[in-house]
């Protein structure tokens, strides 16, 4: 076994990449009383506002970091999910940058919906807007900051694992992108570390 040292101040993940590349069969959408809303012209504001509220609790980061323009030219298409007070709780965003193929970029929840029965409803929802015509193929990556029920959610929506990675990171609590309380179950480690 080799232990792969991660530097003070960054966090570690190991990614797991997975694919479909056979169109589901079709289902009947499950129940939820949360819908979805196209934002084909998102603010970045309120992109960051949403990314942070959905993705914050798993050190979501990498769209903090970007300026608006760079922002605006790495947003796919964005669907919010709402809840019946018309409040945005949930994120879809889809790539379609490669010919044939569908990238899920972000997917999830706000941290207070987890486990209330709305990541099948999720999950159909995205993958009827992934597999649209001309589609042969739906990527997405997890890794093991991301909630623990999303790899055995993809695993069983049919997704299959093709590739792992080792990556680390400056941890976006301590560059001040996310507050320093906002993810407890992934310990702070300064930069300077006293010994």
């Amino acid at each position: 076994m080799t232990l792969t040292p991660i530097p003070d101040g960054h966090v570690g993940a190991v990614v797991t990449y997975l694919e479909m590349t056979e169109r589901p069969k079709p289902m009947p959408l499950p129940a939820s009383p949360l819908r979805l809303k196209s934002w084909p012209d998102i603010r970045p504001d309120q992109y960051r506002e949403l990314f942070r509220r959905v993705g914050g609790r798993w050190l979501w980061f990498s769209r903090l970091a970007m300026d608006d323009a760079a922002l605006g030219a790495s947003i796919g298409e964005v669907h919010a999910v709402i809840d019946r007070a018309g409040v945005e709780v949930g994120l879809i965003e889809l790539g379609f940058r490669e010919p044939s193929e569908c990238l899920i970029a972000f997917l999830g929840l706000v941290p207070e919906l987890a486990g209330k029965g709305h990541g099948d409803w999720l999950f159909a929802r995205t993958l009827a807007l992934a597999w649209r015509k001309g589609v042969e193929r739906v990527r997405v990556n997890t890794c093991t900051l991301d909630h623990p029920a999303a790899l055995p959610a993809y695993l069983k929506a049919g997704f299959g694992a093709y590739k792992r990675a080792f990556e680390h990171f400056p941890d976006p609590r301590v560059a001040g992108l996310l507050p320093a309380d906002i993810a407890p179950q992934v310990p702070v480690v300064p930069s300077e570390t006293p010994r």
